[in-house]
């Protein structure tokens, strides 16, 4: 079987190659660049990520390359990010890079050429009457089957996750004892093609500021002003900038470029307990009269350990979650995913859009 091995530098993705040559195969590693690297003050650890990547490639006889995706991936995702910025909402960049750079433009440019695509993610696959899904990963509070969730079925036929069944303290325990360089390197944190550049400096640069007023949602009190509705997003409660805090965002009006805020450490404004999700897509073919009725189900507004539980239904083409217990955070462009019951089949996902 011709494996592509999609490794980033990181310890997960370093992991697999060692794993998957445990398995009898002998992988293809690809680097994937992506970063802005023509963007003012971007700094990102691309050369290290390399070096890392490189040596992984001779301790384990490899043929590597370097496949340079920027182009496609400022085509696509940047794009997506800005576009959604610019309408308020709050977008999900790695969510969209699994879907049109990982297991899109990639498999388009080289993947193509190989059986399977493996990745560094703590997810996994099951087969169940002849059809392959999604399934959580083993360690529950690394899964990251959410930012899996919009991939498609095809996609999905050519994915492969050595790291289901190893939590994570394991794939450092295994990165020690076979002296990987990435074994005690930090997880990565924020966003991929930012390198070290301010996500607010970016959306300022490429969307510019459009100041409003802070409302107290309760009162109707202007207690400051925004620089723009896209720096916020719905539950955020640092880097408002105000005093006799916490304030928490509950809302933004685009018509009237409102941010609305309310006060206390857990205001009731905050709270929803019906989730709208539109263009839904179900990983592996399901009938929406399979959901004509509400079912019960798992799922997630955001990335984290933590199942939410709640009652599913389709109406006219649009999916709606009735949480069992109220929510906050139910922020409109984010994506909710869902799963089943079980907490262990990732069904797909949808934009929250709380408007339809």
């Amino acid at each position: 079987m011709k494996i592509a091995a999609l490794v980033s530098g990181g310890v997960d993705s370093s992991v697999t190659v060692h794993l998957l040559k445990e398995m009898g195969y002998d992988p293809t590693i690809f680097y994937i660049k992506i970063g802005l690297e023509d963007e003012p003050g971007y700094v990102c650890p691309k050369e290290e990520d390399i070096e890392i990547t490189s040596y992984i490639a001779k301790k384990y006889g490899c043929k590597m390359e370097i496949i340079d995706l920027q182009k496609e991936y400022y085509e696509t995702v940047v794009k997506y990010t800005l576009d959604t910025v610019k309408e308020g909402f709050t977008p999900n960049p790695d969510i969209m890079c699994n879907l049109l750079i990982k297991f899109g433009a990639f498999n388009d440019k080289m993947g193509h050429e190989f059986d399977k695509i493996s990745t560094g993610h703590y997810a996994g696959i099951e087969i169940r009457d002849g059809q392959q899904f999604l399934h959580t990963a083993v360690d529950k509070h690394k899964d990251q089957t959410y930012f899996l969730g919009r991939i498609t079925n095809a996609q999905l036929q050519k994915a492969m996750f050595p790291l289901q069944d190893i939590p994570k303290p394991k794939v450092r325990e295994i990165a020690h004892a076979i002296n990987l360089p990435s074994a005690g390197r930090p997880d990565s944190q924020g966003i991929c093609f930012l390198g070290k550049i301010n996500y607010n400096d970016f959306i300022k640069q490429y969307v510019g500021e459009n100041p409003g007023d802070i409302v107290e949602l309760e009162t109707g009190k202007i207690w400051g002003k925004h620089k723009g509705l896209w720096f916020h997003t719905i539950g955020q409660r640092k880097g408002l900038g105000l005093s006799q805090g916490p304030w928490f965002v509950v809302k933004k009006d685009m018509v009237k470029n409102i941010l609305y805020i309310s006060h206390g450490y857990d205001p009731i404004a905050q709270y929803g307990s019906e989730v709208k999700l539109g263009d839904f897509k179900f990983i592996n073919e399901i009938a929406d009269q399979d959901y004509s009725e509400a079912k019960d189900i798992k799922f997630k507004i955001r990335h984290s350990p933590e199942f939410l539980s709640g009652k599913m239904r389709i109406d006219n083409k649009h999916v709606i979650i009735d949480a069992n217990e109220k929510i906050a955070g139910i922020a409109p462009g984010q994506f909710g995913v869902v799963y089943d019951e079980s907490e262990s089949i990732c069904l797909g996902a949808g934009v929250i859009d709380n408007e339809f």
